[in-house]
């Protein structure tokens, strides 16, 4: 039985489809192909949470590819890149805020972690899919600092 998720995004693709929505159904089918890669990879059907790192990495893809094409000057094809993104953040689970990312940091060091490896290992599964790696970085040297 497949993940809800991925039900959903199968279901969504077939409407795209009828819809004859080219650009949906692009993004639709590929994440879908990388989600039956990444069950290929691990060997069985992915859970949720599986599902949600795959779109998060996809999501972080397309997110770095619009700044190249913007650096290069291709406003065009880095605003196709975003949407693209965009398209894909829905199926995400609800983002947290960088107060609520501080707090489970700062739970994190009360529990005993002083490392920034450490404190890096725990919070990732936390936050993953639904906060940007770079950005909780960036809190847990600001949190780390501060000690």
């Amino acid at each position: 039985m497949a993940s809800e998720l991925t039900s959903r995004i199968r279901a969504d693709l077939n409407q795209a489809r009828k819809l004859r929505d080219k650009e949906r159904t692009l993004v639709l089918s590929t994440i879908l192909a990388d989600v039956r890669n990444r069950e290929i990879e691990s060997g069985g059907e992915l859970e949720d949470a599986d599902v949600v790192q795959v779109l998060a990495k996809a999501i972080k893809q397309r997110r770095d590819a619009a700044e190249q094409m913007r650096a290069g000057g291709r406003e065009d094809l880095a605003r196709r890149e975003d949407a693209q993104a965009d398209t894909l953040q829905a199926y995400l689970p609800a983002g947290l805020s960088e107060d609520e990312v501080r707090a489970m940091v700062r739970e994190i060091v009360a529990g005993g972690a002083a490392q920034m490896g450490a404190v890096m290992g725990q919070l990732m599964p936390r936050i993953r899919g639904r906060f940007d790696g770079k950005e909780a970085n960036r809190i847990v040297r600001e949190e780390l600092e501060g000690l």
